[in-house]
């Protein structure tokens, strides 16, 4: 009987998860067929994007330029124990923050961020209602809430991206520099070196983090059930899913663009 119940437990799980999925399959759908039948809600894009960038830069530029300066720090410390010199500074942090660092770490603050109040403001408006409430006024939710919010996220996120690209960027100069008297010719020759298929890389992983991040959110908001406590539930769900996802997409994505000699 404990085997059966086990069994039954891990079952339910995967059928919960295949359901989430599905959800979300659903959502995706009725999003791209309102984004092209209907006409865009500018004025709600353009409060979106101010919400999710503007109110978002200070904290990913912080994050990222710290992040830029303790890189430069490591791997200014390990060349020097194993070279006497620090070798590579520039090349390592450019590299590191434009292909990986900097659009994972944006992506995971913009889920805490930005997912986190998408989730809760769109629970919200379930159980109190107001969702329903836009069924009987004749207006669809997916295009007067989602889409607005998904092609905001889409073009922020990558905006953000690349400032913090360039904070934690500069952030490894500063220690490179001032820690490790490392010219700004030396260290920005090596920056140079990046090419524009490695900026690429970054920004469609940017891109494909946002929607993840954001779809996620708008799903779980739209599925919240059970009063004030079942917001902040869709609003924890949404934040970890989102965080976990990005963190296996990124593997995913880099295998991909590699296969495809991006990045």
């Amino acid at each position: 009987m404990e085997k059966i119940g086990a069994f039954s437990c891990f079952g339910g799980k995967i059928l919960g998860w295949a359901e989430v999925c599905g959800g979300i399959a659903i959502l995706m759908r009725r999003t791209v067929y309102w984004f092209f039948k209907a006409p865009l809600n500018r004025k709600n894009t353009f409060q979106q994007m101010v919400e999710m960038g503007a109110r978002t830069l200070p904290v990913t530029s912080l994050t990222l330029l710290f992040t830029g300066m303790v890189l430069a720090l490591q791997t200014g410390y390990s060349f020097i124990k194993v070279f006497n010199d620090p070798l590579y500074v520039g090349r390592l942090v450019g590299f590191t923050i434009v292909k990986e660092l900097g659009p994972v770490l944006t992506a995971i603050v913009f889920s805490g961020r930005v997912g986190a109040a998408v989730a809760a403001e769109l629970g919200t408006m379930k159980v109190t209602e107001q969702i329903d409430a836009l069924y009987t006024l004749g207006t669809n939710p997916v295009r007067y809430l989602v889409v607005p919010r998904i092609l905001a996220a889409l073009l922020m996120l990558p905006v953000l991206t690349v400032y913090s690209d360039f904070l934690g960027i500069m952030g490894g100069y500063a220690v490179a520099h001032f820690r490790f008297g490392i010219s700004s010719v030396v260290y920005f020759d090596e920056i140079y070196v990046l090419r524009f298929v490695e900026v690429l890389h970054g920004m469609i992983k940017s891109a494909v983090f946002a929607l993840i991040v954001i779809t996620i959110s708008c799903y779980h908001g739209l599925e919240t059930h059970g009063g004030a406590e079942g917001v902040g539930r869709a609003t924890t769900s949404a934040v970890v899913a989102s965080m976990v996802l990005i963190l296996v997409g990124d593997y995913f994505l880099t295998a991909i663009l590699v296969a495809f000699g991006i990045g």
